[in-house]
Formats: structure tokens, C-alpha cells, sequence
């Protein structure tokens, strides 16, 4: 119940947080012009943009399926892919998408999977999913300096930011996978100093010590699965990578059903997986707010002044709020699923 309650404010948050945004975005424009304008763009173009957020989505579903097909784990695409869609609805409602793998693997132990493995998969998503995009926006950072350091000058400090964020996480990932029993020990100090100086009651010290110890355990597993099995850990990477691609691409197929080409593929991209570093670590539900700001900041000179926020409003429209729909509606019929199989039992 308690649970419950922290979706439904989460929900409640992102939609105020997606009124107040457009509200001072839009504010003072013309919304007959921007409505004209969505309307003259390609529906080819933004229904390329459609299927490339839903294959996104899936490419993670595929992950969890191989992963599962190696640890001989019983299951199918079409429940790999509930867990994909549910982890996404969970993400883009929690902030720092916290909320999206327990709820994975919540749904996963309903289906008979073992939690160890579903702990491990998590982990290999998580790890290839953040050092991808790291990978992707050095990538570009090198080779595309010049062009970036023009589109991207008005977020830099936040892009410094982000890269600060997903670094030091990156860093407790691969502290927590290499040295997982220097991690336990550090964090079963740190908890113990703050428990003595009553910063931490007595009776929540037990639950954080196991989650601690729990986590410990999870990754020191991780690492031995990753020692033995480096193959399997390549194909996550290379999954994902192509995962992260596609999201990226998103934004190009707008800025052709618009009819422009000023700009190259890999020009789009590259500023997309900037805005990609800066927010997703950011707080924030969906980093709702702090997404359209900066779209509307960098792609300001890409999309012309007219063009931009109409580019945003099917931008986030595909890679967001399409997925959340979809993930919400996955997730209400396997909730359905679960209390029926409850009630059966």
C-alpha cells in the first residue's frame, strides 16, 4: 500500500511538472501556428519516429530474454517484453528512474524467475546502459567538438554535470562488481556512524544493513558471472548499444517529417546523446521539464525558431509519453494477471 501511494504522488508530480513545462514554454506563442505546423509534418516520417521508440523499448525485452535463455530460465518474448515495458512506465514515473528494475523484478518472481538472476540481468542492463551512452557522447565529443561546442554551448555546465552524475555512478558500479567486499564494509560503516550519531533509528539500521548486504551479494555474483561468461556481456552491449541508437535516431525522423536536411544523421544524434547525459541522472520523473528546456535551447538553429517547439511536442510525445501509454497499459494488465493468479491459488 505503501508503495501505491508513492506511485500515485510520482504520477501526480510528473503531470504537474508536464503542465507547468509546456505552460512557460508555450507560453505567448501562437498555438493555432504550432498546430498548423505539426499538421503539414510527414506522418511517414513520425510513425518511422513511433516504431523506432517501441523497438527501443523492445531491445531491452530482448536482453532480458537472452539473458534468461542463458541462465535457463523458462519464459517468452512476449513476457521479456511485459518486463521491458514495465521497467520503462516504473522509470518515466520515479525520479532517477528508481523505481523501474525492482518493479522488473517484481514481476519477474511472479513468473516462477529466479530473483539471483533477475538481480544479475538488472545489473548488466544498468551497467551496459549507462557506460553506452557515456561511449556514445565521448564518441561524438572527440569527433564532432567543433559542431557541439556551437549547438550545445547554452546547457554546457549541465552537460558537465551529467557527465560528473554518470561517472560517479559508472564508478560505484564498477567499485561495487570489483571490490564488492570493501563496498559492504564502507557502506556498513558509513550507516554505523550514522546510526550512533541518531541521524539513522535503530530499527531502520537492520532493514539498510541487509539491502546493503543484499546488494553485496548481487554484485558479487555479477562479477563472477562476468569473469566466466564474457560473451554473453558482449551481446548486452552490443544490444544496447543499438538500443541507444534508436531512441537517438527519434529525434532525426521529427527533423525529416518536417521536411529539412541542413543537418546529417550523426548531427542530430550527436546532440541528442548530449541531452541524453545532461538530464538522465537528474531527479526528476521522466526528467520531465528539464528535457524540453534543453531541447528547446540546443535545436533551436537545427529546427529553425518556428519549427522547434512543435519538434518537441512530438519529440517528447514519441520517446516518452508513447512509451509511458504503452508501459502503463502493459502494466496494469500484468498487475491483472498477478491478482488473478492470486485469487486462483
Amino acid at each position: 500500500m505503501k508503495n501505491i501511494k508513492k506511485y500515485i504522488f510520482d504520477i501526480i508530480l510528473l503531470v504537474v511538472i508536464f503542465f507547468l513545462t509546456y505552460r512557460l514554454m508555450f507560453r505567448g506563442q501562437d498555438v493555432s501556428e504550432i498546430i498548423a505546423d505539426l499538421l503539414n509534418a510527414s506522418g511517414k516520417w513520425i510513425l518511422a519516429g513511433a516504431v523506432l521508440a517501441i523497438v527501443y523499448v523492445c531491445c531491452e525485452g530482448f536482453v532480458i530474454c537472452y539473458m534468461l535463455h542463458i541462465l535457463k530460465q523458462k519464459t517468452t518474448v512476449l513476457s521479456c517484453l511485459k518486463y521491458a515495458f514495465v521497467g520503462f512506465f516504473y522509470s518515466y514515473i520515479t525520479p532517477s528512474a528508481s523505481g523501474g528494475q525492482p518493479a522488473q523484478m517484481y514481476y519477474m518472481s511472479k513468473d516462477s524467475i529466479n530473483t539471483g538472476y533477475s538481480a544479475l540481468i538488472m545489473l548488466l542492463i544498468t551497467i551496459a546502459y549507462k557506460s553506452i551512452l557515456m561511449m556514445i557522447g565521448a564518441i561524438f565529443f572527440i569527433f564532432k567538438y567543433s559542431f557541439l561546442k556551437i549547438h550545445t554551448s547554452r546547457i554546457y555546465g549541465l552537460i558537465i554535470f551529467g557527465v560528473f552524475l554518470n561517472s560517479a555512478f559508472i564508478t560505484l558500479l564498477v567499485l561495487l562488481l570489483r571490490k564488492p567486499e570493501f563496498m559492504r564494509r564502507t557502506g556498513l560503516n558509513i550507516v554505523g556512524f550514522f546510526c550512533k550519531k541518531r541521524f539513522i533509528k535503530n530499527e531502520k539500521y537492520e532493514k539498510i544493513k541487509n539491502k546493503i548486504n543484499a546488494i553485496c551479494d548481487n554484485y558479487s555474483m555479477g562479477a563472477e558471472y562476468i569473469k566466466k561468461n564474457p560473451k554473453p556481456v558482449i551481446i548486452v552491449f552490443l544490444i544496447t548499444a543499438a538500443e541507444r541508437i534508436f531512441l537517438l535516431a527519434v529525434t532525426w525522423t521529427i527533423y525529416r517529417s518536417f521536411g529539412l536536411d541542413g543537418s546529417s544523421f550523426l548531427d542530430i544524434i550527436a546532440i541528442q546523446s548530449m541531452i541524453g547525459i545532461a538530464v538522465e541522472m537528474l531527479p526528476l520523473p521522466g526528467a520531465a521539464g528539464i528535457t524540453e528546456s534543453c531541447f528547446l535551447r540546443v535545436f533551436k538553429n537545427i529546427f529553425t525558431n518556428d519549427l522547434v517547439r512543435p519538434a518537441l511536442l512530438v519529440s517528447r510525445g514519441l520517446s516518452f509519453y508513447l512509451i509511458l501509454i504503452i508501459g502503463a497499459v502493459v502494466t496494469f494488465g500484468a498487475h491483472i494477471s498477478v491478482l488473478r493468479r492470486k485469487k486462483s491459488e
